[in-house]
């Protein structure tokens, strides 16, 4: 080999090195920020879903930071916010972070739909108790 190829092969090879160990160093921003997401599920799993006042008030805070950084809010996590808010009554967010779950994860859509199909506790309850009246029970 002639000295101009052995210089050639030793810079390329130096190249190659500093490039490898450029692309190791940095490292990859998350596809989603799941912060307290994660902790949240596990704690409500942990209890038996009790507090769910204060779980919304931490996911409803983590939205509002992912929003702010301009970072993506996981898969699931409205999904969650909509079953909090269910199970204290409020319908009304229910159904949007469901949508927004839908609308974020296509994916999900066939389950949301099934979910937004079934009636709430309150309409099942409130359509049983006419039903019995007819019946005289």
């Amino acid at each position: 080999m002639t000295l101009r190829i052995k210089h050639v092969l030793r810079v390329s090879a130096a190249v190659a090195v500093a490039a490898l160990l450029t692309a190791c160093g940095t490292p990859q921003k998350p596809l989603y920020q799941w912060a307290g997401y994660q902790n949240s599920v596990y704690q409500y799993f942990k209890t038996n879903g009790t507090a769910p006042g204060d779980q919304i008030t931490q996911l409803e805070a983590q939205l509002i930071k992912n929003k702010a950084a301009n970072e993506a809010t996981p898969p699931g996590l409205h999904g969650h916010l909509a079953l909090l808010y269910a199970k204290v009554g409020n319908d009304d967010a229910a159904r949007a972070h469901l949508e927004a779950e839908r609308a974020l994860f296509p994916e999900s859509a066939a389950y949301v739909d099934f979910l937004l199909k079934k009636p709430s506790e309150k309409t099942a309850a409130a359509a049983a108790v006419p039903a019995k009246a007819a019946s005289g029970v």
